[in-house]
């Protein structure tokens, strides 16, 4: 297990991203050549009404079939947990586990108290009662009671992961919300958000004109939104 935990510091969240939702940025990493940033729809969020804006914070596990004696399984873990801060999200690869369910209660209290963004992870959530009362967004690849211990195990933390087929690296903006799960890398971000926002602007302006009345094909030729 890799032991080391070098605390990190993510670049702030882009000014106005409540604007966003999943599909327009899926739109503008399409439009730049990148289609492979959204996550598969097996990946749901516990709570639809929810939406997640968050710079990612990883962890890497794998499958174990056993705990070592003297060991702390959560150690890397916790360390992540704790070293949160406002907008990160935990991203958690689990490699399509069916066995480990590296997300519950206390790590989501934790989470909430930092004030931190929430968490997606491709392996399973647990206590999903108490994770909804808090109101923190959760994406997840299934529900189960399972603890980690004995199972699956963190690896490394604040390193590159592939979730759900999905490269996330560490400081990507991952955002998700009831259509699902997107990885705007950092190398294009700028230009996937400039993108992004005059989409958003199209479209309020098209919705407008076709609540109005007007013919999607007009209002198409008008602003190229659709």
């Amino acid at each position: 297990m890799t032991s080391v935990f070098t605390p990190r510091q993510n670049p702030p969240l882009p000014e106005g991203w409540q604007q966003l939702y999943s599909a327009v940025l899926s739109d503008a990493l399409d439009a730049i050549g990148i289609w492979n940033q959204a996550m598969s729809p097996r990946i749901r969020p516990l709570d639809e009404s929810l939406k997640l804006c968050g710079r990612a914070r990883t962890g890497q596990y794998m499958e174990v079939p056993f705990v070592a004696e003297g060991s702390n399984p959560y150690e890397l873990e916790i360390a992540i947990v704790d070293d949160m801060k406002p907008g990160d999200v935990a991203v958690f690869s689990c490699g399509g586990s069916s066995r480990i369910a590296p997300w519950g209660s206390l790590l989501s209290t934790a989470t909430h108290a930092r004030g931190a963004a929430g968490c997606v992870t491709d392996g399973f959530v647990r206590d999903i009662l108490g994770i909804r009362e808090l109101a923190l967004p959760v994406f997840h690849a299934g529900i189960a009671p399972l603890d980690s211990k004995g199972r699956g195990q963190i690896q490394a933390v604040d390193v590159p992961v592939i979730v759900d087929g999905v490269r996330v690296e560490p400081g990507d903006l991952v955002f998700g919300d009831a259509d699902g799960v997107v990885v705007v890398p950092q190398a294009v971000e700028a230009e996937v958000l400039k993108r992004a926002f005059d989409k958003v602007n199209g479209e309020h302006h098209s919705m407008n004109e076709l609540r109005a009345g007007g013919f999607l094909r007009d209002v198409y030729a008008r602003y190229g939104v659709l």
